[in-house]
């Protein structure tokens, strides 16, 4: 055990957040705090950091362990660039490598018992530098922060000038490349794109340490965990296993306990039934038997109701009529802004019923596409056209649909002038917006409660096609699976922009990947995505769509045949995933060569023949592989 949480509890006014909160983390053991918005996640990580107290209980580290903690939102003005920042991680590696260069010099002209001294030093810190990966430290940066989304171009950049969000992704570097033995993570994937998630994920399942997540992300925490620590209610529950192992306990118990409940109300009533007959009786015996039935009727400990999941909060999405089969055909589809194209050149169609994921990384142009379709920006070149009797419903993450000076009433009613008071305020309470909270300005709401008032408004838009962008956006999980459960039974149409791939998972039929600046097409939810985006087989470029009528034919013979599309495509990847490879071998023996370098300039390496000779022998095959290799390189580069 590394970390112990004993009878912790934490009150804010009359609010109980955490009540005799209890839990343990073994070393290793990867662990996800879960429950609603406001359960009290972040709390618990702020009192096992130490920036909040607790009114009462304990948190226990072993002794001599270190631990690390991300914030959602980071605060960084220290006038370094975004690798220089990260390079303060590894001062103690640099002050030792620096020492070593001066005891370098001073073996040059040192004799004796001076030498001798000098060197024991060089040895001490030189086992040190290995044993913390001295001689790799610049590219165990240059990993993280390409893995964290970062380009090399970006390295330069002042700190000062970034955004929260990059900022966050800097703090988060800092913290994985100084190796805490407890790491703790708030909402760490907010900022991060799909790659830049795996390959987060990636770090963490192999990463040494303890890890305890704050998460919303559920594919993330699938891939990760290993145990779930709930808050619900202010109680503390651990389960084992990842979030589906979790949800499915969690299922089964609600289950139970309600099946307990309903088996003792029902025998409740039927006693309730028998005592009230043996009095209507009349006699002496069966009054005694009545009583003596209510007296054991008395001492039963009665059940309360379980909860469940979510009652407070309802979307019914269902339009008022359907559509037509076509419901959207895009054709040559182009935007650039003056220092970036984002793409050009897009054809797609969506069909009545589908639910189609739009992804791709950030910057790409996804929420573009969205705009351009709900005609908020102009397209540079090509054409939309709606099927007949399509209604779109528009859901925008900036929330610009909705007017920042109105109340939440007021927002419904304008929108909807038909609707009476009852109804307005019945659909706002679904929504979780009761008594004077229906006054509230939009303006003064947080992002997760302006969400629900866009949710409340599409659903009430009875739209036959939704077009939605980051809809799950400050949405706790159980709020997720709720916007889920309504769109796998929504009976229109969805085209959608999100990073929640256990939502795009749940809930889409098929995928348009956004990618140099382009869109293939992968029917099937997101795990057959990465399933045929990894084998490289059975896709669909959407760039092959009708020519116009009069120009079919000449058109056609331009065109190249899909399965030759499918060829070409994979033959492309092929080379690509080859140059990655041989790019990742350059790049580990490059560094094996600086190591042996380095090996040869010690005294006790190059006066051992056998090691020079040894060492020789390895660095003169390493350079014909790595002639090899650039040849390789430079055929696949081409």
């Amino acid at each position: 055990m590394i970390l112990s949480c004993q009878n912790i509890n934490k009150s804010f006014g009359d609010h109980h957040v955490l009540k005799d909160a209890s839990f343990h983390i073994e070393e290793r053991e990867k662990t996800a705090i879960v429950g609603i918005n406001g359960a009290g996640k972040s709390t618990l990580l702020k009192i096992i950091i130490g920036y909040l107290s607790a009114d009462d209980g304990q948190v226990i580290i072993t002794r001599g362990k270190s631990i690390g903690y991300l914030a959602q939102h980071q605060e960084m003005t220290t006038g370094n660039t975004i690798f220089d920042e990260l390079l303060t991680v590894k001062q103690d590696i640099l002050a030792i490598e620096s020492r070593m260069r001066e005891l370098e010099q001073s073996m040059k002209h040192a004799e004796g018992d001076t030498l001798a001294a000098l060197m024991n030093t060089y040895d001490r810190l030189n086992h040190t530098f290995e044993q913390q990966n001295g001689y790799a430290w610049k590219s165990e940066i240059t990993g993280v922060l390409k893995g964290l989304g970062f380009a090399e171009s970006d390295f330069s950049k002042p700190v000062d000038t970034l955004s929260g969000g990059q900022k966050t992704r800097v703090s988060l570097g800092k913290l994985l490349l100084s190796r805490p033995d407890i790491i703790l993570l708030d909402e760490p994937t907010n900022h991060l794109d799909m790659d830049s998630i795996a390959w987060l994920e990636t770090f963490l399942m192999n990463y040494q340490g303890a890890i305890i997540i704050v998460s919303h992300d559920r594919y993330f925490l699938n891939r990760v965990v290993t145990k779930i620590v709930e808050i619900d209610q202010g109680i503390v529950t651990t389960f084992s296993g990842n979030y589906s192992d979790y949800a499915q306990k969690k299922k089964a118990l609600r289950e139970a306990a309600l099946q307990a409940y309903l088996n003792q109300q029902q025998e409740i009533k039927h006693q309730e039934e028998v005592i009230a007959r043996l009095k209507s009786f009349n006699r002496e015996k069966s009054i005694r038997r009545a009583e003596s039935r209510e007296k054991m009727l008395d001492k039963i400990e009665v059940l309360d109701k379980p909860t469940e999941a979510r009652t407070d909060m309802h979307i019914e999405l269902e339009p008022r009529y359907p559509s037509g089969n076509d419901v959207l055909s895009v054709s040559r589809l182009s935007k650039a802004f003056p220092s970036q194209t984002l793409f050009c050149d897009l054809h797609f169609e969506i069909k009545r019923g589908e639910r189609v994921a739009l992804i791709g990384q950030n910057g790409t142009g996804k929420t573009t596409i969205l705009k351009i379709l709900n005609a908020v920006i102009p397209a540079d070149a090509g054409e939309f056209q709606l099927g007949a009797r399509v209604k779109i419903g528009y859901y925008d993450q900036e929330h610009h649909v909705l007017h920042m000076d109105k109340t939440v009433f007021e927002e419904l009613s304008d929108a909807y002038p038909t609707l009476t008071n009852t109804k307005i305020r019945n659909v706002l309470a679904a929504f979780l917006f009761t008594g004077d909270d229906v006054f509230k300005q939009i303006k003064d709401l947080s992002g997760g409660e302006r969400g629900r008032v866009s949710l409340a408004k599409l659903m009430l838009s009875e739209a036959n096609f939704l077009i939605l962008d980051e809809p799950t956006n400050h949405l706790d999980i159980v709020s997720k699976e709720i916007l889920e459960h309504a769109l796998t039974h929504y009976t229109g149409t969805v085209l959608f922009v999100s990073h929640d791939r256990y939502f795009i998972n749940m809930t889409a039929t098929r995928i348009l990947d956004l990618a140099d600046k382009t869109l293939t097409s992968y029917i099937g939810n997101y795990d057959y995505y990465i399933e045929k985006k990894e084998t490289m087989t059975d896709f669909t470029s959407v760039k092959a769509t009708k020519a116009e009528a009069a120009t079919e034919d000449s058109e056609s013979q331009n065109k190249i045949s899909w399965k030759q599309q499918k060829e070409l495509q994979a033959q492309l990847r092929k080379k690509q995933n080859d140059l990655k490879r041989v790019e990742s071998q350059i790049e580990e023996l490059e560094i094996r060569d600086k190591e042996i370098d380095e090996l040869l300039t010690r005294e006790d390496i190059f006066t051992n023949v056998e090691e020079v000779t040894k060492l020789s022998t390895e660095k003169e095959t390493l350079l014909a592989k790595l002639e090899s290799l650039y040849e390789e390189w430079e055929q696949l580069s081409e």
